[in-house]
């Protein structure tokens, strides 16, 4: 018995309200990098003062589209939300050396990014290696300056059954004939961990992984990300990061946790909430690896995490 559809946010209203636009800026090695910004709105509660500024960090091989939906709900409550494209990734440039690819060397671009944003005090929601990203910065944005994050299906754990799984499509399927091409390529693999999607759903998502050009669907990705992963080592021990979740004890930490995630586990979840005294968890029902972040309830629970922020 599959889960029911979750309830879309109202997009045409959203769409009509949002004026969000593209920024660059300059990585320290001299890549042009891309992101998105929705400003803040006046929010229609009638607060007299903005929400939290939330930066949004997307998966290893996604970009900003992934955050159109959930920036335009922030948006409409008076957040100003960033989305960040990484090196490689959607607009922006792709780096003549996969091994810049890296967390350290991307870390470093977030962080040129923070500083031409003059980002003082924000919040980061993190889809998988955002959130991976948001472990490391713990310890050098303080409580004061990062005041809070939401894992959006990562953790100091990950499952290594996920990471073979990806492995094994990174770089691959890269174009195909159209975007229902794409969406099949997606449901076919995976599937099994959003039962509930239907073709609008699936080509929805095709959309924001890829673009028509010239006639065909293209991955927004520069496939030399693939070599990333190309050295798996079943052998090799699985990186311990619960160190670095000590640095946000201090800050509130909200955990979406995709119902059929292969990455992040129920048992990493419990470990999470139970060593983090400001920690919150909401499991997406009828999703996997990781949440699309465009259902009503998800995109709510969301907004009233940052509401007391």
């Amino acid at each position: 018995m599959t889960s029911a559809t979750p309830k879309p946010l109202d997009e045409d209203h959203l769409a009509s309200s949002s004026n969000d636009f593209c920024f660059t800026w300059q990585s320290p090695d001299g890549l042009t990098l891309t992101g998105r910004e929705w400003p803040a709105q006046v929010p229609q509660d009638g607060r007299a003062h903005p929400g939290i500024p939330v930066l949004c960090l997307p998966g290893l091989s996604r970009n900003t589209r992934d955050f159109n939906d959930i920036a335009r709900l922030l948006q409409s409550r008076g957040h100003r939300v960033i989305a960040l494209d990484y090196r490689g990734r959607g607009l922006s440039d792709w780096d003549p050396d996969w091994r810049n690819y890296a967390l350290p060397i991307e870390e470093k671009d977030i962080d040129a990014a923070i500083e031409h944003l003059a980002l003082d005090r924000f919040a980061l929601l993190g889809t998988s290696r955002g959130g991976l990203h948001a472990l490391v910065m713990g310890g050098h944005y303080p409580a004061s300056r990062m005041a809070a994050v939401i894992f959006n299906d990562v953790g100091p754990h990950i499952e290594m059954r996920s990471i073979h799984r990806i492995a094994a499509t990174l770089g691959r399927n890269m174009k195909a004939d159209s975007l229902v091409a794409i969406a099949g390529n997606l449901e076919r693999t995976i599937g099994n961990q959003f039962p509930a999607f239907q073709s609008a759903d699936w080509l929805k998502l095709a959309g924001q992984l890829a673009t028509e050009q010239n006639g065909q669907a293209i991955m927004d990705y520069d496939p030399a990300l693939a070599h990333q992963l190309a050295s798996v080592d079943d052998a090799a021990p699985v990186a311990d990061l619960w160190h670095l979740y000590e640095n946000l004890t201090d800050r509130p930490v909200l955990i979406l946790h995709g119902e059929h995630s292969d990455l992040l586990s129920a048992e990493t979840c419990k470990r999470m909430v139970a060593s983090h005294p400001k920690a919150e968890l909401e499991t997406v029902p009828g999703q996997g690896h990781a949440p699309v972040l465009w259902d009503r309830a998800t995109c709510e629970r969301v907004a009233s995490f940052l509401k007391d922020i």
